[in-house]
């Protein structure tokens, strides 16, 4: 077991860790925003997982734990966040980080946009990271739920860095009812 010191070094240990038991997963929210957008603070790694059973969630939680001595992570809550389609979470206070892994939704945009993750390497590690058009999406939708500002701010910066799709951010956020909110801020032909 080696000591984990850095958001990095848990990232890329996580990634291997997904690989190894072949869970399909893309990274998303702020750490995905400083990937395609400009970066900014966060406290913690969002991961959108495809978790087949709750056996493999089981397998997935015990390897987790072998990443640092110090790393919490409660199997009964993976299993929860399977049956609902929600949410568990590492903590690791060396690094002062948690992990948020989401359960895949079996809906049409969780499997296309599981489906368009990118890879890109992180200290000699492939992770893949949401696209930047759902990326944008996603924060438009946590807009429409929340109201909080920051996820405008993030879909805003992810546009003015990023080469997106037009055509596809244009009808997702018509089949999301967000389409009047992306165009405040970006005008379509």
């Amino acid at each position: 077991m080696k000591e984990i010191a850095t958001p990095e070094q848990l990232l890329t240990e996580t990634a291997k860790i997904l690989e190894k038991r072949r869970i399909r997963y893309f990274i998303t929210g702020g750490i995905a925003v400083t990937v395609w957008g400009k970066p900014r603070f966060t406290a913690d790694i969002d991961i959108v997982i495809a978790i087949p059973s709750e056996k493999t969630a089981l397998l997935l939680v015990e390897e987790l734990k072998k990443i640092d001595s110090s790393i919490y992570v409660e199997p009964e809550a993976a299993i929860k966040a399977i049956a609902r389609e929600g949410e568990f979470n590492l903590i690791h206070p060396n690094t002062g980080l948690k992990i948020d892994f989401w359960i895949l939704k079996n809906n049409a945009f969780d499997k296309n946009r599981i489906k368009r993750a990118q890879a890109k390497k992180l200290k000699g590690q492939k992770i893949y990271f949401t696209s930047p058009e759902d990326l944008i999406l996603i924060k438009l939708l946590w807009y429409k739920e929340s109201g909080s500002s920051k996820h405008l701010e993030d879909a805003q910066s992810v546009l003015k860095f990023s080469k997106v799709n037009f055509a596809y951010l244009k009808k997702w956020a018509k089949k999301q009812l967000t389409f009047t909110i992306l165009k405040k801020f970006h005008e379509f032909q």
